[in-house]
């Protein structure tokens, strides 16, 4: 078994997991999504410092937090990272979760536009082609609906700034990931702390403090930290063995598998704008697939 078939086999599974996370957060639904975030976080830490330790990376961890330049680059990571996380779930739990799944369909685009932004780099008539089709849907879809998809662009926006900030972080995935998820801690146990050991329930008015008191939902809060850390892990472990353009193209599973979920299984509305919108976008998605891939690959798409 070669090493590029192996890491296309951990993207996939990665974006599996990813894509049917959403039955995961919804078995929450009852958990406010800050709970819910503040156990991700927790547990999240737990399973990276094991696997720090494990694999004696823990002084490289330790090394981030000594310089004050990558500190501030993981701190401003770690804030759109978990204002990410925690939309996504809210979305899930309130039923958006077609919204969700259009998000992260904009998001390759919108790391487009912000790499011809941020880092000037030039696109071709093509690419700006498939920028103005994403813009054209969202617009569709605003007027359509007559609301501007505020989840979609959020997700998407976020997630594209937070890789802007990863491309400038000198650290590798998992040891980038562990930093963020340690910066996020002591805000996870705070709250944690207010809502078993103070009685902030009434904050957000809605049944919490259930770890501890609900087996089942305390298995899930714990198993939260795996389905975070495992497709990060095995991310970082296909983009060292499959060449760049495949593993772009696999990232589509993710929130293909989303938006199959939000309208099969929880039955959310889709529209005909809903369709006017993903139309426009997997057609973008799929010109730029097409652009990349007729660029022949090199030394350098492989990480």
């Amino acid at each position: 078994m070669s090493e590029t078939f192996k890491g296309v086999a951990a993207m996939v599974l990665a974006c599996v997991i990813w894509g049917l996370s959403p039955l995961f957060y919804k078995a929450l639904a009852n958990v406010p999504p800050l709970e819910v975030l503040s156990h991700r976080t927790l547990w999240s830490f737990v399973l990276f410092l094991a696997l720090m330790i494990v694999q004696g990376r823990l002084r490289e961890f330790l090394n981030l937090f000594r310089r004050p330049k990558i500190l501030a680059v993981i701190i401003c990571a770690a804030v759109l990272i978990s204002t990410n996380w925690g939309l996504f779930i809210w979305s899930i739990q309130v039923g958006r979760a077609v919204e969700s799944s259009l998000g992260y369909y904009m998001f390759p685009l919108v790391a487009v536009l912000l790499g011809a932004v941020v880092f000037r780099e030039r696109l071709s008539k093509v690419q700006w082609f498939c920028v103005s089709l994403a813009a054209i849907a969202v617009i569709g879809l605003t007027w359509g609906l007559k609301v501007v998809p505020v989840i979609s662009l959020s997700l998407a926006i976020t997630f594209g700034l937070y890789g802007v900030l990863k491309k400038k972080l000198n650290a590798g995935p998992v040891i980038s990931v562990a930093g963020e998820v340690a910066v996020l801690l002591p805000l996870a146990l705070i709250w944690l702390y207010g809502v078993h050991m103070l009685g902030w329930q009434g904050l957000v008015g809605r049944n919490v403090g259930t770890f501890g008191m609900n087996q089942a939902q305390s298995l899930l809060l714990v198993l939260s930290g795996v389905v975070t850390a495992v497709p990060l892990i095995l991310f970082s472990y296909a983009s060292r063995r499959a060449p760049l353009s495949v593993v772009g193209l696999v990232q589509y599973l993710n929130p293909t598998l989303q938006g199959v979920i939000a309208v099969f299984v929880f039955t959310e509305p889709f529209t005909y704008w809903h369709i006017f919108a993903f139309t426009l976008i997997w057609v973008a998605l799929g010109l730029y697939s097409f652009d990349t891939l007729r660029k022949k690959p090199n030394a350098s798409e492989l990480v």
